[in-house]
């Protein structure tokens, strides 16, 4: 569970019950009602009780409302302190925002979406996905929409290094090819909500064959997260412009990089020779820069 109170509370949500979520979609539109408020006006707020609060709060990792009412105090000051360095009063985009406006709040918002990522991430799952990558005789990867661009760029980068790795978007091929796999093999399912059909499908034939499952997704306790062996979580809020698929996109691609660079540590010789040899045989379709330029102004 992540010691971050907004971060465990947007995890969590798929999974509170009616009455607790209403409670946690409070907080999260105005996380200030917290710190002005004791358990009793909290409860009033929500039309709820005080023990469906404490509930709440024990549900997302903490003893009681104190704890919770702290912590949250703490993630607000950390939230106010990245706001100020990139002098963003507000995050949420404005219909009357100016070009500068929405360059630096997005820019915010995906380098706080990484810093969160990293901040949460289970370092001793990513480096036992490291561990079952290095063994594995193929590594089938999986991802419908934005979290398949995701998947690509882990193949590519798996490939260039020397890994048989395969990208699966077509979903029958997918599900034959993970029906080859045996004890050994790896499987990584991407999603952001955990709730694609076709991934959760996918990683389930590959567990029943024996392979190592490993699911990245936002929400670690989703069906795929439930499912997979191995889970890494990414940290990206929605906002009113930034839908699950634009918000995930960037945490996603920041956890593909934690995993190659960690495989590369453990071999960086041969993957350095995979990266040389993968440079070196694409170079005749790289135009001459300095010849082009000549003949391009010669043109002009």
């Amino acid at each position: 569970m992540s010691t971050d109170v907004l971060l465990a509370l947007r995890q969590r949500l798929p999974t509170l019950s009616n009455v607790e979520r209403r409670i946690a979609e409070a907080v999260l539109e105005n996380p200030s009602i917290v710190i002005d408020s004791t358990i009793n006006e909290l409860a009033a707020h929500c039309a709820t009780s005080q023990a469906s609060v404490a509930r709440l709060c024990q549900s997302v990792g903490f003893s009681g409302y104190r704890d919770f009412r702290m912590a949250l105090a703490s993630a607000l000051s950390r939230e106010q302190a990245d706001r100020d360095h990139f002098q963003v009063a507000d995050a949420d985009i404005d219909p009357a925002d100016s070009a500068l406006d929405v360059v630096t709040k997005v820019a915010y918002q995906e380098a706080r979406a990484i810093e969160e990522t990293a901040r949460a991430l289970d370092l001793v799952a990513l480096d036992a996905v490291v561990e079952a990558l290095r063994n594995a005789p193929r590594i089938d990867i999986f991802g419908v929409a934005s979290s398949g661009l995701t998947g690509q760029d882990l193949h590519q980068k798996l490939h260039r290094i020397g890994f048989s790795s395969y990208c699966w978007v077509d979903t029958h091929l997918a599900l034959t090819s993970v029906a080859l796999s045996r004890p050994g093999c790896v499987a990584i399912g991407i999603s952001h909500s955990g709730l694609s059909v076709e991934t959760n499908h996918s990683l389930e034939i590959a567990k029943a064959a024996g392979a190592t499952t490993v699911a990245i997704t936002n929400f670690p306790e989703s069906p795929l997260g439930s499912l997979a062996d191995l889970v890494l979580a990414t940290s990206a809020r929605e906002t009113r412009y930034r839908s699950g698929a634009m918000a995930s996109r960037i945490a996603q691609m920041a956890l593909v990089d934690f995993l190659v660079v960690r495989l590369l540590q453990g071999n960086y010789e041969a993957a350095d020779e995979s990266l040389r040899l993968t440079y070196d045989a694409v170079q005749a379709h790289r135009l001459d820069y300095g010849r082009s330029t000549s003949g391009w102004k010669g043109r002009a």
